[in-house]
């Protein structure tokens, strides 16, 4: 019978091949078409998501609006990732019913989704870096939050670009720039809005964007938890 942690280095090794796997022709395909939607999506909706996304970036940044809970070093894997599941299911329910609510409240509601679904998810990775015992005070720590982030909503062809900087994590981080703005803001800004756009303008939409808010934040917050999940294993295992 295998163990527990065969099962997850198993699960691991899958992951990795998906992150480092070529962009697919319907992958390439919709990447086309998003580029049209994004041309045909009212201007102040745009402007609403790159306000929410720049305010994220900054807090997460500098820990503004975030707490920092202290990292449980890891003794059995299987009971931090028992909380760590948890963790995720809870934040699970919490997006799926703020999205309900705000996408039945029309446009205005269904703006104010964006960063309040934002604010969530980051608690959300917070909470998991301390859990595998990353020390979220640490502005290395920080930024790889935002790695974690930005590979689990972007595009094929991006994952592709950033995996190796994640997969070899603690030689970059050594490196990092003292310049944080050397990070691609902009680029990540648009993968992100790229990834989302098309669900959260439905959203926007009477009489449907109760139930498009709660099934796609909890479909999009499962997503992100099995990424940090997969993530921090990485790093746990140094493969």
């Amino acid at each position: 019978m295998e163990t527990y942690e065969q099962q997850v280095r198993k699960e691991l090794d899958r992951w990795q091949r998906q992150m480092q796997r070529s962009p697919s022709l319907p992958g390439r395909l919709s990447k086309r078409v998003q580029d049209r939607v994004n041309r045909i999506i009212p201007e102040k909706v745009h402007q609403a998501f790159t306000v929410a996304i720049k305010q994220m970036i900054r807090a997460v940044l500098y820990g503004a609006g975030y707490t920092n809970p202290a990292p449980q070093p890891v003794q059995e894997l299987i009971l931090t990732e028992e909380k760590v599941r948890s963790r995720i299911q809870f934040y699970k329910t919490a997006t799926a019913t703020e999205g309900a609510i705000t996408g039945a409240g029309g446009l205005l509601l269904g703006l104010a989704d964006f960063p309040l679904f934002l604010s969530m998810k980051m608690k959300m990775l917070f909470e998991i870096a301390a859990l595998y015992g990353f020390d979220v005070k640490s502005y290395p720590e920080r930024l790889y939050i935002l790695y974690i982030f930005q590979l689990t909503f972007s595009s094929q062809q991006y994952r592709n670009a950033n995996y190796p900087v994640m997969a070899n994590w603690e030689t970059y981080s050594h490196n990092l720039p003292e310049d944080i703005h050397s990070f691609d803001w902009r680029r990540f800004q648009q993968e992100y809005r790229d990834y989302l756009d098309i669900a959260k303008l439905l959203q926007l939409m009477p009489g449907i964007g109760a139930v498009v808010g709660a099934y796609v934040n909890h479909r999009l917050t499962d997503k992100l938890g099995v990424t940090a999940m997969n993530a921090y294993r990485m790093r746990l295992f140094k493969v």
